[in-house]
């Protein structure tokens, strides 16, 4: 078997450069698969974060129009089921602020202190509102990361304030914090897309607004496997309890909105996938035509050997396992080159590299049996060769 291996690995040697260019076209396929791959699974972790940022991890209670209360009346009554994690009441507008008597348009979020508890807000620097803010209508802000690199220079944010128009009010904000949202992918991606956030505590907005109402109240689970659309049907069955009002309350799954958006992606990644798997299939073909033309080059050597004694497995096993180390060899070339390339790009865009496992066991497996199913027929012609005729070849 050693010596098997040893023949056939010289064999392969004799022309160089069209090794090259087989295991060449094998390594380009497998490395387009896992860059897909990673692509996708990158696509996917930015999608997630950003999203959950934004509340959307959960379930989204809302009334079906202005005259339903949504007070901190409802919000305890949520509090208080026994299933919910937290729950968070959220005010939003889309208004404008004057930085140094420059007009930015944003979106202008109220949210009380516990609002981490609910979302993805990871504070950058400074601090985030505290329960005194939010119980003396305090006039601070956050501002997120996008907000403080556009608007404040250097970074330094410290005793900055801003004019924020929220409902009749305009007044002076202390700026105290810079939140980054998420991974900050999309914000790269879409630029000017994606409006820049400010955050003031609820209170404060509500006085705003000269009203007690909250926009909606994002509810998160307390278990990863939560069912968000019977957990939002028993919420809106207690609020419509308590406050003797039928259907005025709606449930909106943002989880399961997240799930489809996952899966949209998933669904161009095996596309994509698919699509570089064919390039595979490809450079197969082009083996099988390189080991057809091995076998006529080696056709007095074929004849020489079963003159000898070797048999036609024997044969048979030398050309398929020339062909199955050509895939090797371009397949482990194009897993290295692959995740080496995501690698970089992980670095790039500061996300976190995902090495996967299976998708590599998956191109080992498949590379091997493409290059068995397009070694099979050079191996069988050259073990159909007669002896006499091979060797009157020359």
């Amino acid at each position: 078997m050693i010596e098997l291996i040893v023949k056939s690995i010289r064999c392969l040697f004799l022309n160089k450069m069209r090794l090259i260019l087989s295991i060449s076209g094998i390594a380009v396929g497998v490395a387009a698969v896992i860059m897909i791959v990673s692509i996708g699974d990158y696509g996917t972790a930015a999608l997630n974060n950003e999203i959950d940022s934004l509340g959307m991890g959960g379930t989204s209670i809302k009334g079906n129009d202005d005259s339903v209360p949504l007070t901190t009346k409802e919000l305890n009554t949520i509090r208080s089921s026994e299933k919910v994690c937290s729950a968070l009441p959220l005010i939003f507008e889309s208004t404008n602020v004057f930085v140094e008597n420059k007009r930015k348009d944003i979106y202008l979020w109220g949210l009380d202190n516990n609002a981490d508890k609910t979302i993805s807000l990871k504070i950058q620097s400074g601090r985030f509102f505290n329960s005194i803010d939010i119980s003396k209508n305090a006039r601070v802000c956050v501002v997120d990361q996008k907000f403080a690199e556009n608007n404040f220079k250097e970074g330094n944010y410290k005793g900055k304030k801003i004019i924020i128009n929220s409902g009749n009010s305009t007044d002076k904000y202390t700026v105290i914090g810079v939140i980054k949202t998420g991974n900050g992918l999309l914000e790269n991606t879409m630029g000017g897309f994606i409006p820049e956030f400010v955050y003031i505590p609820f209170s404060t907005m509500q006085q705003n607004l000269s009203s007690n109402n909250f926009t909606q109240i994002i509810v998160k689970g307390k278990n990863s496997d939560t069912d968000y659309d019977k957990l939002g049907d028993n919420i809106i069955k207690t609020l419509e309890r308590s406050s003797n009002r039928k259907n005025s309350y709606t449930a909106v799954n943002m989880a399961k909105q997240k799930q489809d958006m996952n899966s949209i992606i998933g669904i161009f990644s095996f596309v994509l996938s698919v699509a570089a798997a064919i390039s595979l299939v490809v450079a197969g073909i082009n083996i099988m035509n390189m080991m057809l033309i091995s076998v006529k080059e080696r056709t007095q050597e074929i004849g020489i050997k079963k003159s000898i004694g070797a048999s036609d497995g024997i044969i048979v096993c030398e050309f398929l396992f020339e062909a199955a180390v050509i895939n090797l060899i371009g397949c482990v070339t194009g897993l290295i080159t692959g995740n080496l390339i995501s690698f970089i790009f992980s670095v790039i865009f500061g996300l976190t590299f995902i090495l996967r496992i299976d998708i590599i066991v998956l191109m080992l497996s498949f590379t091997f049996v493409l290059g068995v199913f397009f070694g099979i027929y050079p191996a069988l012609k050259a073990a159909s060769l007669k002896p006499v005729d091979a060797l009157r070849y020359y």
